[in-house]
């Protein structure tokens, strides 16, 4: 099978493809990433000389480029999108060009070209829930111009579906940690800053609730609805491993050896949703798709992964690594 896999040099997607090289013979990708924030070349050098990938530098929202991958894919796996939400304060410009245009373009192309879609989404385009669990026909309620370009890229693709019967699946998943991470989200942030002796800058009290999920995991519900999943679904992916933000900071200094004073609590983001939760029983009981790792597992191999792979991040943009604290 031949995969179109959009933004793979990006934390999830570069997972993803590395994932399936391990375990997947009878499959070959073409990645495409236009090389911006959160891109890292580094994450997929090993694949450089494999006959069975290949590299294009490009964006999403260029038509033409587009319709010529699609054309030679089978199926493409859209994990493309600007990602974090304190950039998306500052400047909600590139969401909409990437995680609005972005998909408009790749809706275009898959309904010409009659080809199948996955669309990598998020859980925060649910917003805050103070108590129980979103399911996969829970109403969308975003809180912040991220959340609200992925819930806006949704429901272009649910009209498309309607409307053009195109062939697509949507996935939605908590957030996601392990190897690979762009430093800018809390847990590689903070490992970072812990490895080198600087304070961990915590928004509010550090009480805001996620729900936390390996990234091998997440490929591996990913791989279960290419397979598996059903045209015109959604599928929430959750791993039932809700933590607050100031637990999982102690836990890294903890397992580093760091002193918890280290820790230094700012003002509160605008917006700051509390609590992000979904019910994955449809995955579960549809795709038989369970979670491998325990988050305490998963922490210490995604620390352990960032001790050995200095070079990976040690070149990055400094600024990254400043006071701002993070999603």
């Amino acid at each position: 099978m031949k995969l179109l896999i959009t933004g793979g040099l990006g934390f999830i997607g570069s997972n993803f493809i590395s994932r399936i090289f391990e375990n997947h013979e009878n499959y070959s990708v073409v990645n495409v990433d236009a090389e911006l924030h959160g891109s890292n070349n580094q994450s997929l050098k090993k694949l450089e000389d494999n006959p069975r990938y290949s590299f294009v530098k490009g964006n999403i929202t260029d038509l033409k480029l587009m319709e010529k991958l699609v054309s030679e894919s089978d199926v493409v796996v859209n994990f493309a999108a600007e990602s974090h939400v304190d950039r998306s304060i500052s400047d909600a410009r590139p969401f909409i060009d990437s995680n609005i245009l972005g998909i408009f373009t790749l809706l275009e192309t898959i309904k010409k070209m009659k080809k199948k879609l996955i669309h990598i989404s998020t859980d925060e385009v649910y917003g805050s829930l103070h108590s129980g669990s979103a399911k996969e026909e829970t109403r969308l309620n975003p809180s912040s111009p991220y959340a609200a370009s992925k819930a806006s890229a949704e429901l272009l693709i649910q009209s498309y579906i309607t409307t053009y019967g195109c062939d697509a699946i949507i996935t939605r998943c908590t957030n996601n940690y392990g190897p690979k991470q762009f430093p800018e989200k809390l847990i590689p942030k903070t490992i970072i800053l812990a490895l080198n002796d600087k304070k961990i800058p915590i928004y509010g009290s550090g009480k805001n609730i996620r729900d936390w999920i390996f990234v091998g995991d997440h490929c591996d519900a990913i791989m279960d609805v290419l397979s598996k999943g059903k045209s015109g679904e959604s599928y929430n992916i959750s791993a039932g491993n809700e933590i607050d933000n100031i637990t999982i900071i102690k836990k890294i200094l903890t397992i580093i050896g760091k002193p918890l004073e280290n820790v230094v609590f700012g003002e509160d983001r605008p917006g700051h949703d509390f609590r992000y939760s979904m019910d994955s029983t449809k995955i579960r009981s549809t795709l038989e798709w369970s979670q491998k790792i325990n988050f305490e597992d998963g922490l210490t191999k995604t620390i352990d992964w960032y001790l050995k792979n200095k070079e990976w991040w040690k070149n990055l943009d400094q600024k990254i690594f400043d006071s701002t604290p993070w999603k």
